[in-house]
């Protein structure tokens, strides 16, 4: 590693992982040489071997280890190899930022952290989404206290249509043994880990969530969450890839006022009191008051996956912050395992999840992977080397 370089290995040359060898190489990510790649699909190798013939080409992951010619690897493989890799990268001494979610277990995930903490090293996680600066913005201002007391999340978030022909497109994709999970595990994880990011992680959570509603898998294509907080507070959660057109709508009521983010625009109400303080004094039945009215938008570009990387990159090189921390995965991934262990017995799951509930969790997902049929998809279409913009921030 040079003092303005950081070595960088990719695993997984699908659509994301060939995403982040283009923007390398045309030079949207900064502090990063491109000095490795590894997939199974000798096709998949021949992309890089085209664009970037001196970069080294392997088609077993522990090879590339072996081979000492990165300084950090990033994981874009499919959900359930992201822990075993990662932590032989970080065995290896190696930097990791893996894709999202951080696993499909829980579990898993917790070795995961257990073995970045081993090592020492930086370990990232592709948040791409928390670039936002409205998403920040509705963080600072919940945090802040500028909300008050937090009340309420309601987050509409159901712009993830997809297409039967989008599940046929991997053999991977649809089922239990190949995704672990749907539209919670696959869509809308940027989603999840935005909610705990902003409003804080609950106490407890029920959910309900639907297999096969609209397509043809195995796995949720429809997911309604409802979270409880320690100080009382409520979230609510609704997504699926089954609607078109979709909504992306987040809520966040406090006593002192709301925001409302959609389609663009982040319109903070300020009531300029307690709401709770208000109706222990007022002498009225209701309240004429009219909040003050402010909005905010974007004022640049959304620096997505390119930033995230480059952030990684200096992180190692210069010690500044991370996007998000690799560690930070396992809140998204709890709400997801407690909603799948909630729809299949029925009953509200508390956070964090217990060791026993881990068990049971495993158990059930392990029961449904080996009863899963696998689509006989044909052979996924060549990446295209374009991270889509279906992965950018939605209002639309």
């Amino acid at each position: 590693m040079s003092a303005n370089k950081l070595r960088l290995a990719i695993v997984g040359l699908g659509n994301m992982g060939t995403g982040h060898v283009m923007n390398i190489l045309s030079g949207k990510v900064s502090g990063v040489e491109l000095t490795a790649v590894c997939d199974i699909r000798p096709d998949r190798l021949d992309f890089t071997k085209e664009r970037a013939p001196r970069v080294a080409r392997f088609a077993d992951y522990g090879e590339m280890l072996a081979a000492d010619l990165a300084d950090a690897v990033l994981i874009a493989t499919p959900h359930y190899f992201h822990p075993p890799m990662a932590i032989a990268a970080f065995e290896k001494g190696l930097h990791v930022l893996t894709e999202k979610p951080a696993g499909v277990r829980v579990s898993d995930v917790i070795e995961m952290n257990a073995a970045a903490d081993r090592s020492g090293k930086v370990f990232g996680i592709m948040y791409n989404q928390r670039t936002g600066e409205l998403f920040q913005k509705a963080r600072e201002m919940v945090q802040n206290g500028t909300l008050g007391n937090p009340q309420r999340l309601t987050w509409i978030i159901t712009g993830w249509y997809r297409t039967e022909a989008y599940y046929q497109s991997g053999d991977w994709r649809g089922s239990y043994s190949g995704e672990g999970g749907g539209v919670l595990l696959n869509q809308a994880p940027h989603n999840l880990d935005l909610l705990q990011w902003i409003f804080g992680m609950p106490n407890s959570l029920y959910a309900t969530c639907t297999s096969g509603k609209y397509h043809n898998v195995e796995v949720e294509d429809e997911a309604i969450l409802t979270m409880e907080y320690e100080n009382g507070a409520t979230a609510q959660f609704i997504t699926t890839t089954g609607e078109f057109p979709g909504t992306n709508r987040l809520e966040i009521a406090g006593d002192r006022g709301k925001i409302v983010l959609e389609s663009g625009v982040l319109r903070h109400y300020d009531n300029g009191f307690s709401a709770a303080e208000y109706s222990k004094n007022a002498k009225t039945n209701s309240c004429d008051h009219k909040p003050t009215v402010t909005e905010y938008r974007e004022s640049a570009p959304e620096r997505a996956h390119a930033g995230v990387l480059s952030d990684f990159a200096e992180a190692i090189l210069s010690g500044t912050p991370l996007v998000a921390d690799g560690r930070e995965g396992i809140a998204m991934l709890s709400l997801a395992n407690a909603a799948y262990l909630s729809t299949w017995e029925g009953r509200k799951v508390t956070l964090p999840l217990s060791a026993e509930d881990m068990e049971r969790f495993n158990a059930h997902l392990s029961e449904r992977a080996a009863k899963s049929s696998m689509s006989a998809a044909p052979s996924p279409a060549l990446p295209t080397g374009e991270i889509s913009p279906r992965w950018k921030i939605k209002w639309d």
